[in-house]
């Protein structure tokens, strides 16, 4: 009854207000504009002008207490084009409780909605639709529907997709033939290899017909690839297209994958064995004796469980470094990718048992196998640990530590591989294989490639993954950076303007000077009057990293960001408190607290984005100089034509 009350009287001041927007037409500006996210969404961006003495209400309906709000409609003929639910506001917001329960949520002077459009088309399409807007003018409630018409494009060079370029993304055919390649490496482990034969033996012989048994084989792949795609698929679909991102680059998802790394090592090394359990394989086992597709589907389920000992650490570690590319699509063509590899054995000797003569027997080979992904294992261990040392700033593991530790890792397995090394379960190594030759080759040529990193060697093929550079104490390569860098920023007039705030904790690399405050930086940038350079980047970036280490390091690009720009890094995932005076409370309610949090709440508000990394160059008034949101990309000359073009601009605005 309350809410019937509710709608009634919503619907008699709608009605009134629109009799006197009728007779006192608004004066409130709009303007509307999309930008692009990725190849299938734009962020439409609604800009209002508010008169004074009045006010905007929101469009974001949080629940059903929220009495009043705007809202955008689209034409019905636009089926290229849906809007989310998804709305980001940014503005002066003032919350009204009402006597009924029911809220008013305000915005005075000037705000911008920004609705994310889902768009279903590769060619330009028209967006036509209308912004439904309901005001507030003392005891009035004025409304009206402002009309639009926006021509979107289809972006194939800026589009970002979840902090990595689209066209610069490792392409999502690699991601697929790398974790279909990981699958076929977990059917080499002691917790699978041995089943092979066994379960094709029994749809062959157990069925009434080699068709049959084919066609059992098939299912039972498909049945494990569903095993492994469809959990991946919910939860994306479930909790956002950037979930899976965001729990890999949180510091308490980091944290956690150090322990569950560190754990599987020691299991693979034999301490004990790690197992889900045995009542769930009980129960599975059980569902597959009852034969037919559902049996067949719990036979798959039982293999993933009681083979989660040894698929497991290559799952995570698939799910973990796919998730941090940032594409929501890339876990689970990751997980397909795996569940293939995994499958397709079962199959393909389900069609050509003679196969099955040439597999090697299960033996000692099986447990090397294992412990060789120990080693493996406990690296990546210390990689997730460094994440969290570099975000907390402990420097147990800066960069010359952790490559200590991964070449003493490496070199280790190296020895493991030769057989000089003997764990329990080892059996007797009468002589060296050529393929664990080989293994033993490639894992010592690793440990030494990581030793001239110790002085400070670039090692730019591991940027992404050890420490930064500014992390070493000693180190030869920043010395040629160091030369002649060494007195303070000055402006025209002399007076120095070298960076104050949060130098204690933050740096970039290559004698670079930064900004970590972006007041302070814009302050810079208008006294030196260069443009600025955004960097918007953290500590848990793989992505910033290769593309300080790739890109920045080159002398074209570092000599254009040293004398034509003002360098700005703020980083998202940096937990240092702001000063109380600079807290506040953004547009969706949320306390802003920590610079980290500052610095992604502006990101997310002026820009549209939430990626890493992502450089905006602005002028000094702080508007972009170029609309494109350039992310991760190798490509040096393409980045040197950007940098020179958005210098080209700034100096075409003076």
């Amino acid at each position: 009854m309350k809410r019937l009350l509710q709608l009634a009287f919503a619907f008699l001041l709608i009605s009134q207000s629109n009799k006197v927007a009728a007779q006192n037409p608004s004066s409130i500006q709009f303007s509307f504009k999309a930008i692009p996210v990725n190849d299938s969404l734009q962020s439409l961006l609604v800009s209002a002008k508010v008169p004074k003495g009045m006010q905007l209400f929101s469009a974001k309906k949080d629940n059903d207490s929220d009495a009043f709000v705007s809202s955008l409609k689209l034409d019905t003929y636009t089926s290229a084009a849906h809007a989310s639910d998804i709305v980001t506001e940014k503005g002066s917001l003032q919350l009204i409780k009402q006597a009924d329960g029911s809220n008013y949520k305000l915005y005075s002077d000037s705000v911008q909605f920004a609705f994310q459009l889902h768009i279903h088309t590769d060619s330009s399409i028209t967006l036509k639709g209308s912004f439904v807007w309901l005001g507030k003018k003392g005891e009035e409630f004025p409304s009206g529907e402002e009309k639009f018409s926006i021509e979107i494009s289809p972006n194939n060079t800026t589009a970002i997709n979840g902090g990595v370029a689209k066209e610069t993304t490792r392409p999502l055919w690699k991601t697929f033939l790398l974790a279909m390649l990981a699958g076929l490496l977990a059917i080499i482990t002691p917790c699978v290899f041995p089943l092979i034969p066994v379960t094709v033996s029994f749809f062959l012989k157990r069925s009434g017909s080699r068709q049959a048994g084919l066609r059992n084989a098939v299912i039972y792949s498909l049945s494990i690839i569903s095993i492994y795609t469809i959990p991946t698929l919910l939860l994306t679909l479930i909790f956002g297209n950037n979930i899976l991102y965001t729990i890999s680059t949180s510091v308490i998802t980091n944290l956690l994958f150090f322990v569950i790394f560190l754990v599987f090592a020691i299991s693979f090394f034999g301490a004990f064995e790690l197992t889900l359990p045995n009542s769930w394989a009980n129960k599975a086992d059980e569902q597959a004796g009852k034969g037919g597709i559902a049996g067949i589907f719990f036979m798959a389920l039982t293999l993933a469980i009681v083979s989660f000992s040894c698929t497991g650490p290559i799952v995570g570690t698939l799910l973990a470094q796919t998730s941090m590319q940032g594409v929501s699509i890339a876990p689970i063509i990751g997980m397909l990718g795996f569940g293939i590899g995994l499958a397709m054995p079962f199959s393909l000797f389900a069609f050509f048992p003679s196969m099955l003569h040439s597999l090697p027997k299960s033996g000692g080979w099986l447990n090397a196998v294992k412990i060789s992904f120990g080693f493996i294992e406990l690296a990546l261990a210390m990689k997730f640990l460094s994440s969290v040392d570099l975000v907390y700033h402990w420097h147990l593991l800066d960069r010359d530590v952790f490559l200590v530790i991964w070449i003493v890792i490496f070199s280790m397995l190296g020895y493991y591989l030769l057989g000089k090394l003997k764990f329990s379960h080892d059996s007797v190594l009468q002589f060296i294989s050529v393929p664990r030759l080989f293994f033993a080759i490639a894992s010592f040529c690793f440990a030494l490639y990581m030793v001239p990193g110790l002085w400070g060697a670039p090692l730019k093929a591991l940027s992404g993954v050890i420490p930064p550079t500014t992390t070493q104490d000693f180190n030869l390569d920043n010395l040629q950076y160091s030369i002649g860098n060494s007195s303070p920023i000055s402006s025209n007039k002399g007076n120095s303007i070298a960076p104050k705030k949060y130098i204690d904790k933050l740096s970039v690399p290559f004698g670079l000077t930064a900004y970590f405050d972006l007041e302070e930086g814009m302050a810079a940038a208008k006294a030196l009057n260069k443009p600025v350079m955004l960097d918007f980047t953290a500590h848990t970036c793989n992505n910033c990293r290769k593309m300080e280490g790739q890109v920045w390091k080159d002398e074209a690009v570092l000599k254009r960001i040293k004398e034509n720009f003002v360098l700005i890094s703020l980083f998202a995932d940096e937990y240092a408190d702001l000063p109380v005076a600079e807290q506040y409370t953004n547009a969706q309610g949320e306390k802003i607290t920590t610079l980290g949090d500052r610095n992604k709440d502006y990101e997310i508000t002026k820009f549209g984005a939430n990626i890493l990394p992502l450089y905006m160059f602005l002028d000094l008034k702080g508007n972009p100089l170029s609309e494109t949101r350039y992310g991760f990309d190798a490509d040096i000359p393409k980045f040197i034509a950007h940098l020179d073009k958005v210098k080209k601009a700034f100096e075409d605005g003076k």
